[in-house]
């Protein structure tokens, strides 16, 4: 599989953890002596067999701003039930902010067929097959990435049987 654009491999407890950037930007605040620069990161973290997370950090520097971001997507990382196959049980559906997006299962070979930063989110949860989709006209990475990982919270393993709970 080709990947894009640089990863890194950091090891952490002894887990294989992937991080890319989607997204850097430089922010100012507007002070009475003038503007203010600092930075945006935005990355995802994963270990390609079912755990990923989207982290947003800001920093005097591009370098500070990264290690927030990693910590970030660390703590605030979900674990996401994967098939046999390599993909997910079902179809799925997610809203955050104005992006919403959709997910479908697909079968062994078909291949991971989504966009922009939810190609990225599903590649670092190790879902090798699926198909996902876009829906809104947004076009911001970071609510769309947001998203996907709702849109990943959603799924239900195949044998996560609910029973009524008794009173």
């Amino acid at each position: 599989m080709a990947r894009r654009g640089p990863e890194k491999k950091l090891s952490s407890e002894g887990l294989e953890l992937v991080q890319k950037m989607i997204d850097l930007r430089r922010v100012t605040r507007v002070v009475a002596g003038g503007r203010r620069f600092s930075f945006r990161a935005t990355l995802v973290v994963g270990d390609r067999s079912g755990e990923v997370g989207v982290g947003i950090g800001k920093g005097k520097d591009t370098a500070m701003a990264i290690q927030k971001a990693f910590r970030e997507a660390r703590k605030h990382a979900i674990r996401v039930p994967i098939t046999k196959g390599g993909s997910i049980a079902h179809d799925v559906m997610a809203k955050f902010s104005s992006a919403k997006v959709i997910m479908r299962p697909a079968s062994e070979g078909h291949g991971l067929v989504a966009g922009s930063s939810v190609r990225v989110v599903l590649e670092f949860a190790g879902i090798r097959n699926a198909s996902a989709k876009i829906l809104s006209h947004s076009k911001n990475k970071i609510s769309n990435a947001r998203a996907a990982i709702e849109a990943l919270k959603k799924i239900k393993s195949k044998d996560d049987t609910t029973a009524p709970a008794k009173t």
